[in-house]
């Protein structure tokens, strides 16, 4: 998790002891909150996009599931529920614990990232990222055919790609914006690098 901290390029505590002490050696009153604000803004939309995907597959799973697919826009977009014991695009269905496992991985980096946080961005890309690997992870733990094994339930089917959730679409645009933050020099902490 370190390797991951130093890579996303979060620093420890060095910085941050002289941009958080003042003459009189006393806390910077505007360090914490900001931090803080951040935090909040990770966790709530990490929690919006975890129960916009829970509340959608209980739906589809109720509503949907044993049925024919529903055409949204022609033959474009369809609703069609069906059952990803795999990854992304159906692939690796035999290796359903090691995407379990990464999901895990996935959300305590994230929480471990975010005690250094300070960039709203990167709160968003980030809480994106961590409340569609919590939703997957759910379904892994919780649906058959058994804990830790349990297949996803998808149903946004587009023509000529892969059926896909919530969760997934939560977790590709917070990697979206990551690169893009990347690629304009923001870091997590909230300095801006030109190089």
């Amino acid at each position: 998790m370190a390797e991951a901290e130093r890579i996303i390029g979060t620093p420890d505590s060095a910085g941050a002891d002289e941009s958080a002490a003042s003459d009189d050696g006393t806390a910077a009153p505007e360090e914490r909150p900001k931090g803080r604000r951040r935090i909040v803004a990770l966790l709530v939309v990490a929690v919006l996009a975890y129960l916009l995907d829970l509340g959608s597959k209980m739906l589809v799973v109720a509503k949907l599931e044993g049925r024919e697919a529903i055409p949204l826009i022609g033959d474009l977009l369809r609703l069609d529920a069906i059952r990803n014991p795999g990854a992304a695009f159906g692939m690796g269905e035999a290796f359903t614990i090691v995407f379990t496992c990464i999901a895990a991985v996935v959300i305590i980096v994230i929480i471990r990232l975010a005690r250094k946080l300070y960039s709203l961005p990167w709160a968003i890309a980030l809480g994106l990222l961590l409340g569609g690997a919590l939703g997957n992870l759910t379904d892994r733990i919780f649906r058959s055919p058994g804990v830790f094994e349990g297949a996803v339930v998808d149903f946004i089917a587009p023509a000529h790609f892969a059926v896909f959730n919530l969760a997934d679409s939560a977790i590709v645009c917070g990697g979206i914006l990551i690169v893009f933050l990347s690629f304009r020099g923001v870091d997590p902490d909230g300095t801006v690098h030109k190089d």
